[in-house]
C-alpha cells in the first residue's frame, strides 16, 4: 500500500484498469485454451485408439490365418505324401558314396558365400566345420541343392531339379514348383518338411538348414529347433504352434519367426511341417503400406509392435522415411554402435530397436490405455497401447502421434490467444492513458519530451509556455538537454573518429571486438582460403622513381586490390613492401572459399593488365593460393597487429616464391576441390626455399591467358 501511495493519479488509473482487465482476460484464455487442449488429447487419443484396434484386428486375423492355412497344408494329402517320400529318398542316399569333390565344393560355398556373410553379424569368427554337412545324405543332396546350384544366393530356389537321376530329385522336380508356388501366393519366406528325428529334408529356399538336423545339427538352438521339437512333443492333431522372432544364422542373422504344425499319417506322426513367416506382410500390417497418413497418423504417427523383451517387432516408420535422421537419434541417446551398424545393415528395427516405455510396460502387464509419454526417441508422444491375443506370442500393439504434430492447432489458438489479449490489454492501456491525461496533460507533455531525449532525440524541446512550477522545471529540463546534445556531439564525433580508424586497420569483425574491450583474440579458423601474391619487376621500377612516386604508385595498385577484396568476400590481411596477403572464410565462412580466391586472383591480375596499360609499366605479378586452418589474432600490447599463421599460410608463402611470373600456382587441396571447374596444369613437386617440396598446380584458363597476354607474358 505505501508504494501505491506514491503512484501518480495516471499511473493509479492506468494500473487499476490493467489489472482489472488482465485479470479477466487471462481467465478466460486460460479456460479456452484447457478445454481446447482437453478436447484435442481426446479427439487424437480416440483416433489413435482406433487405429490401434484397426491394426490389432488386422494383426491377429493373420496369424488366425497362417495357423489354420499351416494345419490345413499339414494334413493335405499330397503334403502328407511330400513328407514320406522326401524322408525315405533322404535315408536312400545315406548309403551312396559321396566323392571328395562333393564335400570340396561344399566346403568352398560355405568358406566364400556364406561364413563372409554370417561374420558380419556375428561376433567372432564362426568355424567352418561347425556348419558344414557331416550325414552322407546331407553332404549329397547340399552340394546339389546349394553348392553346385547354378542359381546365385537368394535365388537357390529357382532351381527345380539336379541332375543326378536320384530318386530324391525325381521328387524335388514334382513336388518343389507346387511348394515354390505356395510360398509365393501366401507371403511366406521358406517353408520345411522336417522328419521325425529332426532332419530338415526339404525347404523352398535351400539356405543352409536345408538337409541340417534340428536335434544335434549347427542350428539346434535355433528357434526353428525349438519350435519343432515342441510340435514333435504335442503329439496333437489340429495342432500348430508360432515360435517368436530371433536372429536367425541361416538367414545370416536376419530376425526370423516361425509356424509348425505337426503331419500325421493316419495315427503315426511322419513329420513336421513349417514356414518361416514374412517379415515384409507383417510391416505391411503395421504401416498401412507405408501410408501413415492414410491411416491418419499424420506426418509423425506410427503403429508397431513390442515382444516381451521389449524389442520392436515390426519396422519402424522413421527408420523407413528418414534413415540418417533416425540413426542420428539412436546415437543422441546412446544406442550402442554395433546395433545402430545392424539396423542399417538389415534394414530394419525388428529385434534391434529397444521399447522400453510406460506405455510397453504397461501393456505387457495386460492393461490397455492411452498416456502422454516419452518413446523410444525420447520424444514426447501421445501412446495408445494394448496387449495382442496371439497363441505362442507375446506382443503389445501400439499407435503414437508426436507431442508437437497432436498439438499443433491448440498451439495456433494459444498464439491467437495471445494476440487478441495484447491487442485487448493495449485498448485498455490507451483508454487508461486517455482519461489520465485530462488530469495531467502538462506534467504528460514533459515525460513525453524526457522520453524522447532518453530515446537520443536530444533536439526535442519541452513546449511548455505556464509561467507556474511546470514552466520552471521545463526551461531547467531544456537547458539540460541543450548541455547534454553538446557533449554527446562530442562524444560521438571521437566514437566516429576510433572506429573509422579500428575498421582501417581490423577487419569490421575484429573492430567490433575491440570495441566490446577484448584485449587477447585469438582463434583456430577451418575452410579459410589463403592468397600470398608479390609483385614482380617493381623493384627495378623504383630504382628510376622518386620514393614519394613508389609509393604512390604502390598505393594506387594496392587500393584497386582492396576494392576488389569486397566483391570477392575476401579481406586482407597485410601487405610487406611489394607483398599481398589475403584470405577468404575468415570473419564470414564461404563455401566456395577456393573459388572465390580463385577469382580474386584473376581480377588481380586484370587490375595488373590495366595498370601496365594506363601507365606504361612492365610490372608483374606470382600468385600462390592454399585452403585449410588458419590461427588467427591480435599480436601486441601497446602496437598491435591482426595477423595470421599456420601451416596453410606457410604452403601459400612457398607456392607464391615459386610461381611463375604472371601465373597462379594453387595447392594440392584447392586442386581436388575445384579440378572439376578449372584447367589446372600439374607442376610436379617444386623446390621451396631450397627445401620444401610441394605438390602444386598452374591454372590454365581462358581467362587466364587473356591476362597473360595483357601483361606480355608468353
Amino acid at each position: 500500500m505505501r508504494s501505491l501511495n506514491h503512484l501518480s493519479i495516471k499511473s493509479k488509473l492506468i494500473v487499476m484498469l490493467l489489472a482489472v482487465s488482465s485479470c479477466s482476460i487471462l481467465v478466460t484464455a486460460y479456460l479456452g485454451y484447457r478445454s481446447g487442449r482437453l478436447n484435442l488429447t481426446n479427439r487424437v487419443f480416440s483416433q489413435l485408439t482406433s487405429v490401434r484396434a484397426s491394426k490389432a484386428y488386422q494383426i491377429e486375423s493373420y496369424f488366425k490365418n497362417i495357423q489354420n492355412h499351416t494345419q490345413t497344408l499339414s494334413e493335405d494329402p499330397s503334403v502328407v505324401a511330400a513328407m514320406q517320400e522326401f524322408a525315405t529318398a533322404y535315408r536312400q542316399l545315406q548309403s551312396v558314396q559321396v566323392p571328395d569333390s562333393f564335400d570340396q565344393t561344399i566346403a568352398t560355398y560355405y568358406r566364400d558365400e556364406f561364413l563372409p556373410r554370417l561374420t558380419k553379424v556375428e561376433e567372432g569368427s564362426p568355424i567352418l566345420q561347425s556348419y558344414t554337412p557331416k550325414a552322407t545324405a546331407s553332404r549329397y543332396l547340399q552340394h546339389h541343392y546349394i553348392a553346385a546350384n547354378p542359381q546365385p544366393v537368394g535365388k537357390k530356389h529357382l532351381f527345380n531339379t539336379a541332375p543326378d537321376n536320384s530318386e530324391y530329385s525325381r521328387l524335388h522336380a514334382r513336388y518343389h514348383p507346387i511348394f515354390r508356388k505356395i510360398i509365393e501366393k501366401f507371403g511366406y519366406y521358406d517353408m520345411f518338411l522336417i522328419d521325425p528325428q529332426g532332419t530338415i529334408v526339404y525347404t523352398v529356399f535351400k539356405e543352409t538348414d536345408f538337409t541340417s538336423n534340428l536335434d544335434i545339427g549347427p542350428y539346434k538352438d535355433s528357434n526353428l529347433a525349438r519350435l519343432s521339437r515342441l510340435v514333435k512333443e504335442s503329439k496333437e492333431k489340429d495342432f500348430s504352434q508360432i515360435v517368436d522372432f530371433a536372429p536367425y544364422s541361416p538367414s545370416y542373422g536376419a530376425p526370423a519367426a516361425f509356424i509348425a504344425a505337426p503331419i500325421f499319417k493316419q495315427s503315426e506322426l511322419i513329420g513336421v511341417l513349417a514356414f518361416q513367416l514374412p517379415v515384409d506382410e507383417i510391416n505391411n500390417v503395421m504401416t498401412g503400406n507405408r501410408n501413415w497418413e492414410g491411416d491418419g497418423l499424420g506426418k509423425t504417427g506410427e503403429s508397431y509392435l513390442v515382444g516381451r523383451d521389449f524389442l520392436m517387432r515390426s519396422v519402424s516408420r522413421f527408420l523407413v522415411q528418414d534413415p540418417k535422421g533416425y540413426t542420428e537419434a539412436l546415437r543422441s541417446l546412446g544406442v550402442k554402435e554395433t546395433d545402430i551398424n545392424r539396423i542399417n545393415q538389415y534394414k530394419t528395427s525388428i529385434l534391434l530397436q529397444n521399447v522400453r516405455t510406460e506405455a510397453v510396460e504397461a501393456s505387457l502387464a495386460g492393461q490397455q490405455g492411452t498416456q502422454i509419454i516419452q518413446d523410444y526417441r525420447g520424444i514426447p508422444v501421445l501412446s495408445s497401447y494394448a496387449p495382442l491375443q496371439i497363441d505362442g506370442l507375446d506382443w503389445v500393439v501400439l499407435s503414437e502421434m508426436d507431442l508437437a504434430e497432436a498439438y499443433a492447432p491448440i498451439y495456433s489458438f494459444q498464439q491467437q490467444i495471445l494476440v487478441y489479449a495484447t491487442l485487448l490489454m493495449l485498448m485498455v492501456t490507451l483508454l487508461a492513458m486517455a482519461m489520465a491525461y485530462l488530469f495531467v496533460k502538462p506534467i504528460d507533455q514533459l515525460i513525453v519530451s524526457a522520453r524522447k531525449v532518453a530515446a537520443g532525440e536530444l533536439t526535442e524541446i519541452a513546449a511548455l509556455g505556464t509561467g507556474d512550477e511546470f514552466g520552471d522545471l521545463a526551461r531547467s529540463f531544456n537547458a539540460m538537454v541543450r548541455s547534454l546534445r553538446t557533449q554527446t556531439n562530442l562524444v560521438e564525433q571521437k566514437n566516429r573518429e576510433n572506429e573509422q580508424l579500428l575498421l582501417s586497420v581490423f577487419p569490421a569483425a575484429i573492430a567490433k571486438r575491440l570495441k566490446r574491450g577484448e584485449k587477447d583474440i585469438a582463434e583456430d579458423v577451418s575452410n579459410v582460403a589463403v592468397l600470398f601474391s608479390e609483385l614482380t619487376g617493381f623493384s627495378k621500377l623504383s630504382a628510376s622513381l622518386t620514393a614519394y612516386e613508389i609509393v604512390a604508385i604502390l598505393n594506387d595498385l594496392v587500393t584497386a586490390f582492396d576494392e576488389a577484396t569486397e566483391r570477392y568476400g575476401m579481406e586482407k590481411i597485410k601487405t610487406i613492401g611489394d607483398s599481398y596477403l589475403a584470405v577468404c572464410g575468415l570473419s564470414v565462412p564461404y563455401l566456395d572459399h577456393d573459388k572465390r580466391a580463385i577469382d580474386f586472383a584473376l581480377e588481380m591480375l586484370s587490375i595488373l593488365r590495366r595498370f601496365n596499360h594506363e601507365r606504361d609499366f612492365q610490372l608483374n605479378i606470382r600468385i600462390g593460393i592454399n585452403s585449410g586452418d588458419v590461427v588467427a589474432g591480435i599480436v601486441g600490447r601497446n602496437k598491435f597487429i591482426y595477423d595470421v599463421w599456420g601451416d596453410t599460410i606457410n604452403v601459400a608463402n612457398a607456392l607464391r616464391s615459386v610461381c611463375p611470373p604472371g601465373s597462379i600456382l594453387v595447392s594440392q587441396s584447392v586442386h581436388h576441390r575445384l579440378h572439376d571447374l578449372y584447367e589446372f596444369e600439374a607442376m610436379g613437386e617444386l623446390l621451396a626455399n631450397g627445401k620444401t617440396k610441394l605438390q602444386a598446380w598452374r591454372l590454365q584458363s581462358t581467362q587466364l591467358t587473356r591476362q597473360a597476354e595483357g601483361l606480355g607474358i608468353s
